[in-house]
């Protein structure tokens, strides 16, 4: 999927140890959006870098019902690779749907409140929070760009439901400024979120194991998101139990429906970013942006390369070479690409770019 094969080799570099499970993937073909993934292409995904995952059906206009079971029947097959969580709206049953669908095999639950168009606190989903606390099952919702913060709403149902393990997809993008720094016993984080400075933002004041590798194919790929997790814990220095746990670790034991391991506390600070990185970084992040609707990245491209042009003898040099081979790579292959999607080919060479001028310090491949 996108331009993994070429960005395996910054991946590879990491050696990050343990098996992974990806806990934000989608299926589904009907989604208003226009992104789409099978279940063999998730598969194969899963299979570029021997993961496993949690899976829920992309948006459903026509209901959740068959795309749920079409999810279960998938993670019931043979070498699957997937564990099926079951993805419910207030309108349509969530509660017996949930029900139906824990009994038949999920796992988890997915709360979708932006493209389902609810409210957390929507007194239809009581039931089935009363049904994740009672059966301590993991909750992941959404936390995206296109929704309100969930504010004070967030505690009270944490608190209301303490056996439930809500996992806020996305970094906790929507509510990542208040709760840093103050981690609720429930409340997880995943980090499937193209941003390396929300995920860096979300290792240094969260404990460790309060985090949890996610991707969100199909709008990216457990290879770019395994990626990013673990460059970005490395850079915060967790250590190789910590990295395991975010990796898979952690996950595979809220599927599982055991106590969650207590990995230490949060770092608590954030690195000073090299200000000559730094400028590399911004122009990056601002080209990944433009990809991310359909465009190129334009002038911020030559921009970030010019400001690659560091002395032989900077402390970063590696660093700075490291996004200008990406950079490279982008110009050679990106148009031989394509996404089949509103994505511009070659946005995840950009997005891995910005990545690694974000984060100085973990290893890199050789040139």
């Amino acid at each position: 999927m996108y331009g993994d094969d070429l960005v395996r080799p910054w991946w590879e570099a990491l050696g990050a140890g343990g098996r992974l499970f990806d806990i934000h993937t989608h299926v589904g073909a009907n989604d208003p959006s226009g992104f789409s993934a099978t279940v063999g292409e998730l598969r194969a995904a899963l299979a570029s870098v021997d993961a496993d995952a949690a899976v829920f059906p992309l948006a459903e206009p026509d209901g959740y019902r068959a795309a749920n079971q079409a999810v279960i029947d998938a993670a019931s097959e043979p070498g699957s690779r997937l564990v099926a969580f079951a993805r419910v709206a207030p309108g349509d049953d969530p509660a017996g749907e949930a029900r139906r669908c824990v009994e038949a095999g999920a796992a988890g639950i997915k709360l979708h409140p932006a493209s389902d168009e609810f409210e957390l606190d929507d007194e239809q989903l009581t039931e089935v929070f009363g049904l994740a606390h009672e059966l301590h099952l993991p909750v992941v919702v959404h936390a995206g760009p296109e929704i309100d913060p969930f504010g004070a709403t967030l505690p009270a149902v944490l608190g209301r439901f303490p056996g439930a393990r809500f996992i806020l997809a996305h970094a906790g993008l929507t509510d990542l400024a208040w709760l840093s720094g103050q981690p609720i016993e429930n409340l997880f984080f995943d980090t499937s979120w193209w941003s390396p400075t929300d995920i860096v933002t979300l290792f240094g004041t969260m404990p460790p194991g309060q985090v949890l590798f996610g991707s969100d194919v199909p709008y990216s790929t457990p290879l770019w998101g395994a990626h990013a997790a673990a460059r970005c814990a490395l850079y915060l220095g967790l250590d190789d139990e910590q990295v395991a746990s975010v990796l898979g670790g952690q996950a595979r034991r809220l599927v599982d429906r055991a106590e969650p391991a207590d990995l230490g506390p949060a770092p608590g600070r954030v690195p000073p970013l090299d200000p000559l990185l730094e400028r590399v970084y911004v122009y990056l992040a601002a080209g990944v942006e433009a990809t991310k609707r359909g465009e190129s990245p334009g002038q911020m491209l030559d921009v970030a390369k010019h400001s690659c042009g560091v002395r032989p003898d900077h402390p970063h040099r590696d660093v700075f070479d490291s996004v200008l081979e990406l950079l490279d790579l982008f110009e050679k292959h990106a148009p031989h690409m394509e996404t089949g999607n509103e994505y511009a080919p070659g946005w995840d060479l950009i997005a891995a770019a910005a990545l690694i001028a974000r984060t100085p310090g973990p290893p890199l491949p050789d040139r």
